[in-house]
């Protein structure tokens, strides 16, 4: 192994995890990946798949014996970066049950494991579905305790995790906003406005908001977003973590759904239209981040809006040449 941390992500064959263990290991940490692939996928971990100090592991964080077979097979955690979950809204929305089980019960006893086994750092994949409806703007923290419908079973669980993990005082919570970038499966139930708008842009295919499109959201670039993984779990030169509590993820920056599937028409040169259909259950209205709280330990993103579409688009490009 490295000699650098030991650490879990699970959910490593998804968009966000790929590119955090990607960097972890650039990093020269040794990293467990966790998935069973239920919503990720094995070519995003093609960068590193066969780097000695990556030890992937197929299976499900729901499992019972999960902690046995992690400590049995490496003797220790020093930190634990838990992405996995349930995803798609609305698959929550029809499968409540399932998701409360996945994305609440079997967080709380990977952070009672993670405790237990003296684990240093503990970093949970909020999301900012945990706010609900809300209408203030931007969104602040402690806004989501006094949240009574949160739309879906998946902004409730999430919420609930954040919640456990910050009344525990042990481990942080980072609620992202909308994260992008490459990699985003645009297939996916759960996938990302951004993925979905290019690969109609590049298909030549006529795009769909669902909605007016009036509807606002805070962009961060995937990795802006794992930059802020790895200043909470203290990996990163700022000395500020290990991080402790909930923070929002995002750049405090609202675009609206219409102006970002405009803005994509003109960088990929599609002369489609934009077709509307009605808008989604669980959807909402406007979403932005007020990451004064994350500022204040020294973060600030790097990545605009603009440059992270054309990283993306130049990036699918590249795959739809080869593929």
């Amino acid at each position: 192994m490295s000699s650098g941390k030991n650490c879990l992500v699970t959910g490593c064959a998804g968009f966000i995890g790929s590119h955090l263990s990607a960097a972890l290991l650039d990093q020269g940490h040794t990293v467990i990946g966790i998935d069973n692939f239920f919503s990720g996928y094995p070519h995003n971990m093609e960068k590193f798949i066969n780097n000695p100090d990556f030890y992937f592991m197929d299976m499900s964080i729901v499992e019972d014996e999960f902690w046995d077979e992690i400590i049995e097979k490496f003797s220790s955690v020093d930190v634990v970066f838990h992405l996995a979950a349930i995803v798609s809204v609305p698959y929550s929305l029809k499968h409540a049950e399932t998701t409360m089980e996945t994305n609440y019960a079997s967080s709380v006893k990977m952070i009672e494991g993670a405790r237990s086994h003296g684990v240093e750092s503990f970093i949970f994949a909020g999301s900012a579905a945990e706010y609900g409806a809300e209408v203030r703007l931007p969104v602040r923290e402690e806004y989501a305790r006094e949240v009574d419908d949160h739309l879906s079973p998946y902004g409730l669980a999430k919420f609930r995790t954040s919640i456990y993990l910050e009344d525990s005082g042990y481990g942080c919570s980072l609620r992202f906003f909308n994260v992008f970038g490459p990699r985003q499966d645009p297939s996916s139930a759960y996938s990302g406005v951004i993925s979905r708008f290019i690969d109609f842009g590049l298909s030549e295919r006529s795009m769909v908001i669902f909605g007016d499109g009036l509807q606002s959201r805070d962009f961060i670039h995937v990795s802006d977003a794992v930059k802020v993984y790895l200043l909470a779990a203290g990996l990163d030169s700022s000395g500020k973590g290990p991080l402790k509590g909930i923070y929002n993820v995002g750049t405090g920056k609202g675009t609206s759904v219409l102006e970002l599937a405009e803005r994509v028409l003109e960088l990929t040169g599609s002369d489609k239209d934009i077709t509307f259909k009605p808008e989604r259950a669980g959807d909402i209205k406007h979403s932005i981040a007020d990451i004064s709280k994350l500022e204040a330990v020294g973060f600030k993103p790097e990545i605009s809006l603009e440059d992270g579409l054309e990283d993306t688009i130049k990036w699918e490009k590249v795959v739809r040449r080869i593929s």
